[in-house]
C-alpha cells in the first residue's frame, strides 16, 4: 500500500512537471535574445521594484531613472564654449567610440535631457538652476541612483530562488568503436530540461526530463529512442526550516533596498543643503568683491581730495601718503577678493559636476532675497513702527523665526523623520534575525527526501533495443530520512557568538547616530541664534558706519577731521557691509541645514525642494517666496 501511494504521488508529481516542462519547450530559445533585450527586461525589473518600493517605504511614488541626459549642461558647455577635454568620455558615455566586439546594448526607454542645457541664459544661474543641474550632472548623485538599481537588481536575484526555474540543454555525438569483432559506428543525440521549485518554507521540488535518439551506422543500422524523466522531494523538518530561515536571503535583499531608498533620499537632502549653501557662500565673495571695489574707488577719490588739500597747503603730504597707503591696500584687497571668488566658483563648478573652466556666473539678485526669507524677516515688518525709544530694534531682537524653535520640539522631529536613522534602527533587527538565523545552524537536522524515476535512457551500446516508454508501473521509487546530528558545530558555535556581536555594534552604532543628530539640532539652532543677534547688530553697525563716513568727509572739508578719521570711517564700512552680508548667509544656511538635520527637506528627483515650515506659517518654496496654496 505505501508504494502504491507513492507511485500515485509521484504520478502526480511527474504528470505537473510534464505540463510545465511541454510549455517551456514551446517557449523561444533564450539564446535568441540579444544583450538589448536583457538590458530592456533588467530595466523594466528594476524600475518595476524601485517604484513599488517607493510607494510602499516612502509613500510616494516620483520618475527615476539611472540613464544619463542624452544632452547634458556638462557637453553643452564644453562644446559650445570650445573647451579642452582629454577625450569622447569628458561628454559621456554615449559619446564613446565602439570597441570590437562591443554589443548592441539597446536604447534606453526614454531619452533623458537634461533641462539646464536648454535654457538660453544658462551661464547666468539662479539657486533653482544650480539645484536641478547637480541632480542632472552630480557624480555622487548619480552612484547613489546606480546603488538604488544595483539593490533592486539584487533583490530580483534573490527572489528568482524562490520561482520555477527551467534549464535544458542538447548535444550530438559520432562514436566509432573498432575494439571489439564488429565495428560500430553511430550518432547519439541527446536533449533534456530540467525543473526546480524552492518553497520558502524550504521544500525543494525537482525534475528532470530526458530524450535521447541513437542511431548506428553499422551492422542493422538500428536505432532507438530513450525517454527518461526523475523528481526529487526534500523538505527539512528541523534546521534549515521555515519560512523566516530559508526567507532570510530574500528578506536582507528587500531590507537592503529600502536602505538604498534613504540612502538616496538622505543623500538628496545633503546635496541639496550643499548646493545652495556653497552658492550662498560664492554669492557672498562676489558681495566682498563689489564691497572692494566700492571701498576702493572712494579711497581713491579721497586720494584726489586729500591731494587738492595738500596742493592747496590745507593738509599735509603724510596724510596724503596715508591716503595713498590705503588706497593701495584696497587695490591689493581687490585683487585677493577677486581671486577667491573666482576659487570658490571654480569649487561649485565641481560640486554641480561641472567643467572648472567653463564660463558661467552666478545671479546677483539672489542676495538680496535673504534678507527676505522667512526666517530674518520676522521682527523686519514692524520696523517702521518705531516709536523713538527703540521699539523696533527690541522687537527684532526678541523675534524669532518659525524654524527657530525649542530643542527638544525639533530632536522630536528629527528622531521621527530621519532616515538614516530609520534604516540604522532596521540594521538593528537585521542583525536580530542574522542571530536567529546562526541559532537555528547550532540545531540538529532532519531531512525527509522522496524520489522517483520512470523510463530509460539509450546509448550506441542499446540502440537495437525497443524505443523507452514512461510507464509508472515500471517506476523506480525512494523515500528516506537524512540526520545531520549536531556533533561538530564549531563553525556554526563561532558564527552564532559573532551574530551576537554584531547585534551589540549595531545597536552602539543607532546610539552613536541618535547621539550625533541631536548634536547637529543643538548645533544648528544654535547657529541659527547667533546669526540672527549678528545679524540684528550687523545692521545697527552698517548705518552707524555710514553715518561715520558722511560726517567724516564733512569735517575733513571743514578742516576738523584727518584723513586717517575717513580712512578708519570707510574701512569700518566695508567690514560692517561685508559683516552683514555673512550674517544673512549663515542664518539661511542654518536655516537649510536645520531643515536637512531634522529630516523634512523634500528634494524631487530633480533637485527642487520644498522647505517645512511649521504649521502657523506659509510654506517657503526654493526661490525664497512664500506659497500661498
Amino acid at each position: 500500500m505505501k508504494l502504491l501511494r507513492m507511485s500515485l504521488f509521484f504520478k502526480r508529481f511527474f504528470k505537473a512537471a510534464s505540463a510545465l516542462t511541454a510549455g517551456a519547450l514551446l517557449l523561444p530559445l533564450s539564446g535568441c535574445r540579444s544583450p538589448a533585450d536583457y538590458r530592456q527586461q533588467a530595466d523594466r525589473t528594476a524600475y518595476g521594484i524601485v517604484e513599488r518600493a517607493q510607494q510602499k517605504v516612502l509613500d510616494k511614488s516620483e520618475p527615476f531613472a539611472i540613464e544619463p541626459p542624452a544632452d547634458t549642461l556638462r557637453r553643452k558647455l564644453l562644446l559650445d564654449q570650445d573647451l579642452p577635454h582629454a577625450g569622447p568620455a569628458a561628454l559621456g558615455s554615449e559619446h564613446l567610440p565602439a570597441i570590437p566586439h562591443w554589443p548592441d546594448t539597446g536604447a534606453p526607454p526614454t531619452p533623458a535631457l537634461d533641462p539646464a542645457a536648454a535654457l538660453p541664459e544658462i551661464t547666468r544661474l539662479t539657486l533653482t538652476d544650480t539645484l536641478q543641474i547637480a541632480a542632472r550632472n552630480n557624480r555622487d548623485y548619480q552612484s547613489r541612483k546606480e546603488d538604488v538599481f544595483r539593490a533592486a537588481l539584487a533583490l530580483d536575484l534573490e527572489a528568482n530562488q524562490f520561482r520555477s526555474l527551467l534549464a535544458g540543454d542538447a548535444g550530438s555525438e559520432f562514436e566509432a568503436n573498432y575494439r571489439g569483432e564488429d565495428n560500430i559506428r553511430g550518432v547519439a543525440n541527446q536533449g533534456s530540461l530540467s525543473w526546480q521549485r524552492r518553497l520558502k518554507y524550504g521544500t525543494l521540488l525537482t525534475t528532470h526530463f530526458a530524450v535521447d535518439l541513437v542511431k548506428l551506422l553499422t551492422l542493422e543500422r538500428s536505432s532507438s529512442l530513450g525517454l527518461m524523466a526523475d523528481a526529487t522531494i526534500t523538505i527539512p523538518l528541523l534546521r534549515g526550516a521555515g519560512r523566516h530561515i530559508v526567507g532570510e536571503p530574500l528578506t536582507q535583499a528587500e531590507q537592503d533596498l529600502v536602505y538604498a531608498l534613504f540612502n538616496f533620499e538622505r543623500y538628496k537632502q545633503n546635496l541639496s543643503a550643499r548646493v545652495a549653501t556653497e552658492y550662498m557662500s560664492v554669492i557672498q565673495q562676489l558681495d566682498q568683491v563689489d564691497n572692494a571695489e566700492d571701498n576702493y574707488r572712494r579711497l581713491a577719490s579721497s586720494t584726489e581730495r586729500a591731494q587738492r588739500l595738500a596742493d592747496a597747503g590745507r593738509l599735509p603730504q603724510i596724510q596724503v601718503d596715508q591716503s595713498v597707503q590705503d588706497e593701495l591696500r584696497s587695490s591689493d584687497r581687490l585683487t585677493s577678493a577677486r581671486q577667491s571668488y573666482a576659487g570658490r566658483l571654480d569649487q561649485f563648478k565641481i560640486t554641480l559636476g561641472l567643467p572648472v573652466d567653463a564660463e558661467i556666473e552666478l545671479d546677483r539678485d539672489e542676495l538680496p532675497q535673504l534678507a527676505r526669507t522667512a526666517g530674518l524677516a520676522a521682527g523686519e515688518q514692524d520696523k517702521d513702527k518705531d516709536d523713538g525709544n527703540g521699539a523696533a530694534d527690541r522687537d527684532a531682537a526678541t523675534a524669532r523665526g518659525p524654524l527657530e524653535m525649542d530643542s527638544r520640539q525639533a530632536i522630536k522631529i528629527a528622531l521621527e523623520h530621519r532616515l538614516d536613522l530609520r534604516a540604522a534602527l532596521g540594521r538593528v533587527y537585521d542583525a536580530q534575525r542574522h542571530a536567529v538565523v546562526a541559532a537555528d545552524a547550532l540545531r540538529m537536522g532532519l531531512t525527509v527526501k522522496g524520489g522517483g524515476a520512470i523510463g530509460e535512457s539509450r546509448s550506441l551500446s542499446s540502440a537495437d533495443l525497443p524505443d523507452a516508454r514512461l510507464r509508472f508501473d515500471e517506476g523506480v521509487y525512494s523515500a528516506g530520512l537524512n540526520l545531520d546530528l549536531p556533533l561538530e558545530r564549531t563553525a556554526e558555535r563561532n558564527a552564532w557568538r559573532n551574530s551576537l556581536i554584531a547585534l551589540e555594534r549595531a545597536v552602539r552604532d543607532t546610539q552613536n547616530l541618535e547621539d550625533q543628530i541631536k548634536l547637529e539640532v543643538r548645533n544648528s539652532l544654535r547657529e541659527m541664534l547667533q546669526a540672527r543677534e549678528s545679524y540684528r547688530i550687523q545692521k545697527q553697525s552698517l548705518s552707524v558706519a555710514e553715518r561715520r563716513v558722511d560726517s567724516t568727509e564733512l569735517f575733513l572739508e571743514a578742516g576738523r577731521a584727518q584723513v586717517r578719521d575717513i580712512l578708519e570711517a570707510q574701512e569700518a564700512l566695508v567690514s560692517a557691509r561685508n559683516s552683514l552680508t555673512a550674517a544673512m548667509v549663515n542664518y539661511r544656511a542654518a536655516e537649510i541645514k536645520l531643515q536637512r538635520d531634522i529630516g523634512v527637506l523634500a528634494v524631487d528627483t530633480d533637485g527642487r525642494w520644498q522647505e517645512y515650515i511649521p504649521a502657523d506659517h506659509q510654506p517657503v518654496t526654493d526661490s525664497g517666496e512664500k506659497n500661498d496654496e
